[in-house]
């Protein structure tokens, strides 16, 4: 962990450190969005930029489009990837989870990931978790990537999942329980999800509708697109589904999956890697899927990223802080 911290950092660090993710609070009215990304696989791109929009499908970057948080103070490579950000429970607290990667070493070169957490979107603080140190039984695993958080209400506590890979075999998602302040994993990680086709399965994405779990994710058999598989709870039975969603024939990565502000639609992005974009889906049912490009305008080329809903308190403040 490399993050030097004023004496005003360290004021807000114990402030948020003694706040409750999961006490109970009204969560704000929601009118935007905030789009958290990275941009590319050079160095000064594996960077986590930020952009807003008013209506979920025009988006503006802030801060010129450079970076918000500097990857070289939170991360044990040098570089960030794969951002993926969660508003907890209480409604007003922030965990972003990213992948601690720079891809220039190799795309089996990283073995963990970067803890961050704010309660305004403008401060953070951050853990780095080098799994081969934290856990011993996965000292041989070749690379962690793209993580993401969930509240389990089951457990009680916040789940991080994520793809990891040993040397001989496929990238399994696993999951573990974050710790109360959320700067270590607690819990030794199990498998979460195994593609039924045996291959390699990355970039888990969930979220919960209509009763039940969804977690879109990506193989890496011939397709290499997005799939989706269902449970009744996050560590129960997932049944996976077998066909594609992507809205292409070209090659995609990176699922997001967020519900617009007062509404009934859901929207399904993904990166279409090999083509240098990102396409916008729209679904009322998390199973049939509409492409909706035209609707969508961005003043950035996003990589793999997620999006959520902030109050326009929330937006002005990010405006004031990093806005033109």
């Amino acid at each position: 962990m490399k993050t030097k911290f004023s004496f005003r950092s360290i004021i807000f660090l114990l402030v948020i450190s003694v706040i409750p993710c999961t006490s109970m609070a009204k969560t704000p009215k929601t009118t935007a969005y905030l789009f958290v990304y990275f941009t590319g696989n050079k160095v000064e791109q594996e960077q986590i930029c930020f952009a807003v929009s008013p209506d979920g499908f025009n988006y503006k970057a802030l801060n010129g489009g450079k970076p918000v948080i500097n990857s070289a103070e939170i991360s044990r490579t040098g570089g960030v990837r794969d951002p993926h950000i969660l508003r907890c429970e209480d409604g007003k607290t922030f965990y972003m989870v990213v992948t601690d990667m720079t891809s220039s070493r190799g795309w089996d070169s990283n073995r963990g990931m970067v803890l961050l957490k704010s309660n305004d979107l403008i401060h953070w603080t951050s853990a780095t978790v080098h799994i081969p140190t934290a856990f011993q039984s996965f000292a041989d695993i070749v690379r962690v990537w793209a993580p993401q958080t969930i509240y389990d209400p089951a457990a009680k506590k916040y789940m991080v999942y994520f793809s990891m890979k040993r040397p001989d075999g496929y990238d399994i998602i696993y999951y573990s329980y974050a710790n109360s302040d959320f700067t270590a994993l607690e819990s030794e990680p199990k498998q979460l999800f195994f593609s039924p086709d045996g291959k390699s399965c990355i970039d888990g994405d969930i979220v919960f509708a209509f009763g039940k779990y969804h977690l879109f994710y990506k193989t890496e058999t011939v397709g290499k697109g997005i799939k989706k598989a269902t449970a009744d709870s996050l560590t129960g039975t997932w049944t996976a589904q077998d066909r594609y969603l992507q809205q292409t024939r070209n090659q995609v990565e990176g699922a997001g999956v967020f519900k617009l502000n007062n509404s009934n639609n859901w929207i399904l992005m993904y990166d279409v890697y090999t083509n240098s974009r990102y396409e916008f889906t729209q679904t009322t049912d998390l199973e049939n899927f509409t492409l909706i490009d035209d609707k969508v305008s961005m003043d950035f080329h996003p990589r793999h990223g997620t999006v959520i809903a902030i109050s326009e308190k929330e937006q002005k403040r990010l405006l004031k802080k990093w806005g033109k």
